[in-house]
């Protein structure tokens, strides 16, 4: 067991971390459109704040309704300069940048990826926390995905999803978060079902065997 005061000290630091990120978040609220981008930014790339970018993506849409594309373009664009950042990050620091994930979610990571390649990271840009989509953003640049197929499956996923909350967010107004707590997860399990089914029967299609042209019988032909 960790000595009282050590353990005094980590929960007192972490305390304090856990303040400064709430009023990192009051400063981001208070810039409307910007602070939403820098958000989803930050949370994609350095600094966690789990759910924050969707949190005030709901807000700023129960605003304002008819900016909701215009946020969701915003949030869009911020996670996946974020995400690419830490890809090019994990891309230079190599397997060191693993070492904080367990080896057995390493090993089923980089399988996923390597079976279901660009499919993978989109599927995993759509599930919500705890989802862990950073693992699959540092796997990826570690053993350097294509940046251009990443980029694409990361701003397929991330539009989709900041799309459905603004959505629920005009129908279901301050409930919005709370539907979206209940339901997404499985919007977004089935929508990763739908893609993999896709993918696999895609696949299936292309190793059939093309039929033998008949030869023809008659001369000339």
């Amino acid at each position: 067991m960790e000595p009282k005061g050590l353990l005094f000290l980590k929960l007192l630091l972490i305390h304090r971390i856990t303040n400064g990120l709430e009023r990192l978040l009051v400063f981001f609220v208070a810039l409307g459109p910007t602070g939403l981008f820098a958000v989803a930014l930050l949370d994609s790339a350095f600094v966690p704040l789990p759910s924050s970018a969707d949190a005030l993506m709901i807000l700023l849409t129960i605003a304002h309704p008819r900016m909701m594309i215009v946020y969701a373009l915003l949030a869009t664009v911020g996670s996946t300069i974020g995400c690419v950042i830490l890809y090019y990050i994990s891309r230079r620091a190599g397997r060191r940048a693993l070492n904080k994930f367990s080896p057995a979610k390493q090993k089923r990571v980089k399988e996923l990826i390597d079976r279901y390649d660009v499919l993978s990271v989109l599927v995993a840009s759509l599930m919500p926390p705890p989802f862990p989509f950073k693992l699959f953003v540092v796997t990826a640049g570690v053993f350097r995905f294509s940046v251009t197929r990443f980029t694409i499956a990361i701003v397929a996923g991330r539009i989709f999803r900041f799309l459905l909350e603004g959505y629920f967010a005009i129908r279901y107004g301050a409930q919005a978060k709370l539907v979206l707590a209940r339901y997404y997860p499985w919007i977004g399990l089935g929508l990763a079902v739908v893609i993999i089914t896709f993918f696999v029967m895609r696949n299936l299609m292309k190793g059939k065997p093309k039929p033998a042209v008949k030869e023809s019988l008659e001369s000339g032909d």
